[in-house]
């Protein structure tokens, strides 16, 4: 026995349409899991990293400029130090300055990096406490701003 409810004694056709509610629940469910579980997979250091930003140079009479060559020289304004206890007492002598002058380095780009270092060990022995690294704009690589 069969019995045809709610028609007009017409056959009702297939439905042809995709309930796609039960797709989008799905579908969001997965998206929240994959939310939720990403940041535990990254399992990477937590560091505060620099943000850089390029400041001009304010060039002032009390700042000193400290230069080192590329044969490991060191020059304190333009004048060669014979050896490092000179540089230590001409560091020391500026660290009592007040106001304290900066120290700017420049570096040649061919210098070893123990002679820059050595400059910035003399530095803090003497006691001053602002110091700067002179650089040139690369003008060859266009970075993103």
């Amino acid at each position: 026995m069969a019995m045809n409810v709610g028609g007009s004694g017409e056959e009702q056709g297939v439905m042809a349409n995709i309930n796609t509610t039960p797709l989008v629940d799905v579908m969001l469910v997965l998206l929240i899991i994959f939310l939720v579980t990403i940041p535990v997979i990254n399992k990477t250091v937590k560091v505060d990293l620099p943000k850089a930003v390029n400041i001009p140079t304010q060039t002032k009479p009390e700042n000193i400029t400290v230069a080192v060559d590329k044969e490991g020289n060191i020059y304190w304004n333009d004048r060669r130090m014979p050896n490092k206890e000179e540089l230590l007492s001409h560091i020391k002598e500026a660290a009592v300055r007040k106001p304290q002058p900066e120290v700017h380095i420049r570096a040649d780009r061919d210098a070893k990096f123990e002679a820059v270092g050595r400059v910035l060990y003399a530095i803090q022995r003497g006691g001053v406490v602002k110091v700067g690294f002179l650089t040139e704009p690369d003008h060859g690589v266009r970075g993103s701003r």
